[in-house]
């Protein structure tokens, strides 16, 4: 699945960035505050010997280059990801040419380096962030070898064991690799939540705009019920008036009978968006599972999707509140196995006076145990490695977040598991479990 693969990382990349011009500007600013500090207060309050002029020289440059920015362009201004990794990208070698004055690798404030490699991979792609680590682990490496002597007093030097040397350059190293990938990793994790959730939001408000056709269509009944009264009154008195030998006769009694028709179908809205609205919230579970699966049943070269029921304790089959959540769910979980099925799908029903239990099985190749470890989450392709048989069409592993943050929501508890399908132990198919409590899902009697 290539280009859904493409697809996620696409989207992923356009929902990490951009970053405002804003506000990495302030982060230098911070930078050039702390580094001036630094500088005076060694040089003037300790006492130390250090390269005074070079050193501001080296934080003018850098106070220069943001002043520059900040008057040339707007603050709100997004930075392209390029932009923005050129703009680290001064950021380490403007530092790496601070603490070449002072020190190199001996200098405490070396560690810094790492700050500007975090700020990268938590806003850039990952080839960006490569690239940038790459630069400052360059830079940590010729600060081990390149660097002038670290202030101390006059007359004194500090010498340091070169196994010392090695050790903060290992130290600074590693550091740099792990935040790198542990700030993308985190800031990944936290993209794909918001653009799944994202996904999801939009696929309820498609389900409320449907569900708010029922109320527009007896909203529309109720206004054209008096024109149209109207309409078929003035044809009644035509129809009368006119001799049936007329040529008008029959014109007449066609507009009667078409008025009487369109009258009917006003009624039957007005009755499915007023009193038909208690029917239409109520449901069995056995129509549920119908509605849900509508799409797929009898589908051209689809497998063959049986229900099967059974009360568990001997009680009647509840009564349901539709709700649109949790047919959506249920449909997204029928869909994946009526494109993984060899041959059949299977949902099972089962009730008792306290709870109610869905589980939707299929005859496939099942679930692989990398994809059933974290089947659920956002960009997780429900059987990576094979193609659904319907349509031969892949996703972006939405499919069942969206379909498990739904049904979660409205009180379920989800499990994915595979069971095994006929008589060879080998045959394993997928299984979805739900399982929700009575009084979460049934309706309120009637009144």
């Amino acid at each position: 699945m290539p280009h859904a693969l493409a697809d996620s990382q696409a989207a992923l990349n356009a929902l990490r960035g951009p970053v405002r011009l804003r506000t990495l500007t302030g982060i230098r600013w911070l930078a050039v505050g702390g580094q001036t500090a630094a500088i005076i207060g060694v040089h003037f309050g300790l006492g130390f010997a250090t390269p005074l002029g070079m050193a501001l020289g080296v934080i003018a440059a850098s106070a220069w280059l943001n002043l520059f920015t900040v008057l040339r362009f707007s603050p709100q201004r997004f930075l392209s990801d390029r932009e923005a990794a050129a703009y680290i990208a001064f950021d380490i070698i403007q530092l790496s040419a601070l603490l070449s004055l002072t020190g190199g690798l001996l200098n405490p404030f070396s560690a810094l380096i790492i700050a500007p490699v975090t700020i990268a991979a938590s806003f850039l792609p990952l080839r960006l962030t490569v690239l940038i680590s790459a630069l400052a682990l360059a830079s940590i490496s010729l600060l081990g070898l390149y660097h002038m002597p670290l202030p101390w007093r006059p007359g004194e030097a500090l010498a340091l064991a070169p196994i010392y040397k090695a050790g903060v350059w290992a130290a600074l190293s590693f550091s740099v690799m792990f935040f790198a990938a542990y700030a993308h990793r985190i800031a990944a994790e936290s993209q794909q939540m918001r653009s799944a959730l994202a996904a999801t939001q939009l696929v309820l408000g498609r389900e409320e705009k449907l569900s708010a056709l029922g109320g527009l269509a007896a909203a529309a009944a109720h206004e054209l019920g008096t024109p149209l009264a109207t309409i078929q009154l003035t044809a009644k008195e035509m129809l009368r008036e006119v001799p049936e030998d007329s040529d008008l006769y029959e014109d007449a009694a066609l507009l009667v009978s078409q008025a009487e028709r369109c009258r009917d179908i006003l009624r039957r809205l007005s009755r499915r968006g007023d009193s038909g609205d208690a029917m239409h919230d109520r449901i069995e579970v056995v129509a549920l599972l119908r509605e849900a699966a509508a799409p797929f049943i009898d589908m051209p070269d689809g497998p063959e999707i049986r229900i099967e029921t059974n009360s568990m304790d001997g009680a009647p089959e509840p009564i349901l509140r539709r709700r649109p959540e949790i047919i959506f769910g249920l449909r997204n979980f029928i869909e994946n196995a009526a494109g993984f099925a060899h041959s059949e799908v299977v949902m099972t029903a089962e009730w008792s006076a306290n709870e109610l239990s869905i589980a939707i099985n299929d005859d496939g190749p099942g679930f692989t145990p990398e994809i059933l470890a974290r089947l659920g989450e956002p960009y997780v392709s429900a059987r990576a490695g094979n193609l659904p048989l319907i349509g031969n069409k892949g996703g972006m592993g939405l499919g069942f977040f969206i379909a498990k943050t739904l049904l979660e929501g409205a009180g379920a508890e989800i499990a994915f598991h595979n069971r095994q399908w006929g008589q060879k132990p080998e045959q394993n198919g997928a299984s979805v479990f739900a399982r929700w409590s009575i009084d979460a899902v049934s309706a309120a009697p009637f009144t």
